[in-house]
């Protein structure tokens, strides 16, 4: 099976858009809510980059949909591939490099980002 280059365009309505800074170079994302106040964002970027050294106050999990990430998580180096997940317990500083044409699927146990469009 081929991959698809992008999420489907029911995943990417502007009403769901992530509130980026010009700093996120390239980077959109969408976000989805749950009840609990926990949420799932799918990001998509079509240049490389990088998410510097941060934590959150709340537990993450991530899967690779396509390109690649290494970081490091907690100290210890990570290489993501398509279909290699992780998790990330609160807490835990977490920074890395993804490559042009990264996808991922994030979800977050607390609110990690705001709606609004991508501010560029």
């Amino acid at each position: 099976m081929d991959t698809m280059g992008k999420f489907p365009e029911f995943m990417r309505k502007s009403c769901n858009a992530v509130r980026l800074s010009k700093k996120a170079g390239g980077m959109e994302g969408y976000v989805f809510d749950g009840a609990d106040g926990s949420q799932l964002v799918i990001w998509h970027a079509k240049k490389s980059g990088r998410s510097k050294m941060h934590t959150h106050d709340y537990d993450e999990y991530a899967v690779v949909v396509q390109g690649t990430f290494a970081g490091t998580i907690g100290g210890k180096k990570v290489k993501m591939r398509p279909g290699e997940e992780c998790f990330i317990p609160a807490g835990v500083p977490h920074d890395g490099v993804y490559s042009a044409d990264y996808r991922a699927i994030d979800a977050f146990g607390g609110k990690r980002v705001k709606r609004g469009g991508n501010k560029r």
